[in-house]
């Protein structure tokens, strides 16, 4: 754990710390990158089925560079472009894009897809999934599409205890790649205890990000009396942090932007951390710092860094193959 402290601190000895890692993920990167390229080398309008990450405030910036947004597949007329979201799809919807034609772009997070080529692994030896994961979120809905007659979707620890399989000698369990750590691990616990035969993926499902982030808030936790995790209500890795903060007993809010902060979190406080979700841009985060210095008098600023991040993912290999050709025709 490293730290550095700003020489302009004031000395109120009201403090900010400001967390790393925090804010955009690989998979973020790519797919916010996959629509920029996009709108910059195809003609209007591209098309983007759902958010393309969990974030009211890089769909709008998107949006106002042209990307139209759309909830399915049939909005989009037939032979534009698409672009999935980073969240994957399932089967049905890639069979929706090939009978309208399509032509797709795939911002799906390689990691997603790893669980995705999970499901099918097992589903084809003829295991029941039990997915664990919230079944409403977009994820879990493109995973589960992958052997929908083979997968039950697992929420939470009383509906591990009650869950039936067919066979308790063929069962797996994947999870979605934004939970907490620590409820999924009490999940797993319950489920080995009432199918000793389970198997689990080969590697750790949850992403590298999600499991940094959350590590690092355990980590201040006890250092300070306010946490605020920047980032949309409709992000799953986001709202995780702040129960791992709530769960160490540390008051912690979710906030779309500074203007979500309230006066009455900051009454008596003295040490505020500042982090942001996997899909929250810098800048919010900047302005909510700023915020916090300028408007409530937080005038020392500290930075902790808990775990360097260098994970990067290519772009899709078409759309690769197309921004190299656009940029030796310019040269």
């Amino acid at each position: 754990m490293a730290s550095t402290i700003s020489p302009d601190s004031a000395a109120n000895g009201k403090k900010v710390i400001l967390l790393t890692p925090r804010g955009f993920c690989a998979g973020v990167v790519r797919a916010i990158d996959v629509v920029k390229i996009a709108l910059q080398i195809y003609p209007a309008p591209v098309y983007v089925r759902k958010e393309i990450v969990h974030n009211r405030h890089v769909v709008e910036e998107l949006r106002s560079m042209g990307a139209v947004f759309v909830e399915e597949v049939g909005e989009v007329p037939a032979g534009a472009r698409v672009i999935f979201s980073a969240h994957g799809v399932s089967p049905e919807v890639r069979r929706q894009a090939s009978e309208r034609s399509l032509n797709v772009i795939d911002a799906t997070c390689p990691l997603v897809t790893k669980v995705h080529l999970e499901a099918l692994k097992f589903a084809k030896q003829g295991y029941t999934i039990l997915l664990i994961g919230h079944r409403d979120h977009d994820e879990v809905v493109g995973t589960s599409g992958e052997a929908p007659r083979a997968t039950i979707v697992v929420s939470d620890e009383s509906e591990a205890e009650v869950v039936e399989v067919p066979n308790p000698e063929k069962v797996c369990y994947l999870t979605q790649t934004t939970l907490s750590l620590d409820e999924t691990t009490g999940i797993v616990s319950i489920l080995e205890r009432r199918f000793p035969k389970i198997q689990g993926p080969p590697a750790q499902d949850i992403c590298y990000a999600t499991e940094n982030r959350q590590l690092a808030v355990k980590a201040v936790a006890p250092l300070c009396e306010l946490l605020l995790v920047v980032g949309s209500q409709n992000s799953s890795n986001s709202r995780r942090m702040v129960e791992v903060a709530l769960n160490a007993g540390t008051q912690a809010y979710l906030v779309d932007d500074h203007r979500d902060v309230r006066p009455e979190w900051l009454r008596g406080v003295n040490t505020v951390v500042v982090t942001a979700g996997a899909s929250a841009p810098e800048n919010l985060v900047e302005d909510l710092v700023n915020s916090l210095t300028t408007t409530h008098g937080f005038g020392r600023r500290e930075e902790i860094e808990i775990k360097q991040e260098d994970v990067r993912f290519s772009l899709p290999a078409g759309l690769q193959q197309q921004q190299r050709a656009l940029t030796q025709i310019a040269v």
